[in-house]
């Protein structure tokens, strides 16, 4: 019989105002706290940290963090848990901070708590990280053995964040659906190395679901700062569903198309689930997907302003080179294109970038 594996964070919190009893969850851990994150981020969540503190003693340590989640980065934050004796590591913002912080804790052999301040993308929930060069390329994954030990989501602080966030992470969390149902009809490994659960399954389609019931609702919320119903589905969505689904169900094409498309300088200024929402385009039309179902995603992302074509993510000037390029890196050795339940080929992929791109800048 095929091994199937799930796999997610030890505890998932969410709800307005949660960051003020961040004290309680370090000292589950311990004293010494490293924070992982921007100055930016920090200074905007400051009042919350230190009702924290003042409502639970322990020793919060500033590590900042440098934009981008590399090597060099790691290692920086790596020799300052050390020199801290640092007993639990805070990963505070978006998903690059975040993928920096479970990095530090898994090569220190630490607890993680992470806490996102953007719903951009489902990468709080997972057990990897992203890695990029000093330049913004994608690099590589890196698998840890553990998912984080505490999700830690205050709708409050994501509320106040500018909705292109908000928007970007329901680009993320719709490919997961479409990714996890060709991992499925491939028998495709997912990212713990099994096949998708049943679970699994049930949990993207319902992120996909909730998606397009709530996102212009939740938008509206955000637009105006305040934290409804909606809101509270969306983010769900966007973190835990989306975050479960991709991870125990399996990546495939669209977030190929993303990595590809970061070989471009033109797109290294528009968020991840950005890029990744066209790459599901690209994706429903490399599998000829139902007209209905194409324009129905073609029309979602369209209502919320989600890239829909190669303009929308300033490649203005499409060439045949440009694209080529897009799809040979979409096709690299060990890319999750390869999880579609058919072969593959750069050809297959530069068709239906080309295709999608014509059909997203026609509507």
């Amino acid at each position: 019989m095929m091994k199937k594996v799930l796999i997610s964070p030890a505890k998932y919190l969410q709800g307005n105002n949660e960051l003020s009893n961040l004290g309680s969850y370090v000292r589950g851990f311990g004293y010494n706290a490293l924070l992982v994150a921007s100055t930016d981020d920090q200074e905007r969540v400051q009042h919350h940290l230190d009702e924290a503190n003042e409502k639970e003693n322990f020793n919060l340590i500033y590590g900042g963090f440098n934009t981008e989640c590399t090597k060099k980065e790691i290692e920086r934050l790596r020799r300052m848990c050390a020199k801290d004796n640092c007993d639990v590591i805070i990963g505070l913002g978006g998903g690059k901070a975040l993928d920096t912080a479970k990095a530090v804790g898994h090569f220190e052999n630490k607890p993680v708590i992470v806490v996102p301040t953007i719903a951009s993308t489902d990468a709080p929930c997972s057990g990897l990280a992203v890695i990029y060069t000093e330049h913004g390329e994608f690099e590589e994954y890196i698998f840890f053995k553990r998912n984080p030990d505490l999700v830690l989501v205050d709708t409050g602080i994501i509320a106040k964040a500018p909705s292109r966030f908000l928007v970007a992470g329901m680009g993320d969390a719709l490919s997961t659906y479409f990714e996890a149902r060709s991992c499925a009809k491939a028998y495709a490994n997912n990212i713990p190395g099994g096949k998708s659960t049943l679970a699994a399954l049930a949990i993207a389609k319902l992120c996909y679901e909730t998606l397009l019931a709530d996102s212009l609702k939740a938008k509206a919320a955000c637009d105006n700062n305040v934290v409804t119903a909606a809101l509270e589905n969306i983010i769900e969505a966007n973190i835990l569903l989306s975050g479960l689904g991709f991870e125990s169900s399996g990546l495939a094409a669209a977030h190929a198309i993303h990595n590809g498309l970061t070989v471009l300088e033109e797109t290294h200024h528009y968020f991840h689930g950005e890029k990744v929402s066209f790459g599901v385009i690209v994706h429903l039309v490399l599998e000829n997907a139902p007209s209905e179902e194409l324009n129905k995603v073609l029309h979602y992302c369209q209502s919320l302003g989600l890239p829909v074509c190669l303009k929308d993510l300033g490649v203005t000037d499409v060439t045949t080179e440009k694209v080529m390029e897009i799809a040979k890196a979409a096709c690299a050795e060990g890319e999750t294109i390869y999880n579609m339940p058919f072969d593959v080929t750069v050809e297959d992929v530069y068709a239906a970038i080309i295709t999608a791109d014509e059909l997203g800048g026609s509507i």
